[in-house]
């Protein structure tokens, strides 16, 4: 996909949250992701995610997840997973109603360069098993990431910029769009495995609209030297 239709891709998404977009308050997201490359051919993510309605006290929801990847020397990689998810929405009488959600996802990423700037697309399709009450969902997601270097100390990289757009559709249900995700923000590495990032979500849903200040740490590792 060259740029010009990346771009295109990207501002067409980034218009439909415009177009549904209402006010709403302030969210707390924070995300821990540890990655492997096990070997040239496969690795696996793990990731763990809490999201309050304040700073950190009042949850919102949490969640566990991890995938299995198959690496492909052109940049495609096709993945299967599983995530478990305690929700905590507020009702309409501003109390706390618990959920529980078992969800396992199929998606294929592909991976490229443009330039200095490296882009992502995700494309996922997850079957969502909801309790209390039950309730079953196929919702399809595409999601696009750019990252971009922002600052080099020696030729390393030391500070990136982080743009996505992620769009969440429902296939059978009455209200086929779920939520348009827009993300800002940037990047530290901290070493050689890890990094962390900064930033602002915007999310769109058919009802209403959530921000969040986003913070995430990263841990990558690559055990295929040592398989070699």
């Amino acid at each position: 996909m060259n740029l010009r239709i990346t771009f295109q891709a990207f501002f067409l998404s980034l218009f439909t949250s415009s177009a549904f977009s209402q006010t709403d308050n302030l969210n707390s997201w924070y995300q821990y992701t540890v990655s492997a490359k096990l070997n040239e051919k496969w690795s696996a993510t793990a990731l763990s995610q809490y999201r309050s309605y304040d700073v950190v006290k009042d949850g919102r929801l949490f969640l566990v997840s991890g995938y299995l990847e198959r690496n492909f020397k052109n940049g495609i990689s096709p993945a299967a997973g599983y995530m478990f998810l305690i929700l905590e929405p507020y009702t309409d009488v501003m109390e706390k109603k618990i959920r529980y959600e078992n969800r396992p996802y199929q998606q294929l990423t592909i991976r490229n360069k443009m330039g200095n700037v490296s882009v992502m697309h995700r494309y996922r399709a997850e079957e969502r098993f909801l309790t209390n009450p039950d309730d079953f969902i196929l919702r399809l997601r595409y999601l696009i990431s750019l990252k971009f270097p922002l600052y080099k100390n020696d030729g390393t990289e030391v500070l990136y910029g982080i743009f996505k757009n992620e769009i969440r559709m429902n296939v059978v249900k009455d209200e086929q769009f779920d939520s348009n995700r827009i993300t800002a923000g940037l990047g530290i590495n901290l070493g050689k495995n890890s990094s962390l990032e900064l930033g602002f979500i915007n999310q769109v849903g058919a009802d209403d609209t959530a921000n969040y200040t986003v913070v995430s740490f990263k841990n990558n590792f690559d055990f295929s030297k040592n398989n070699d």
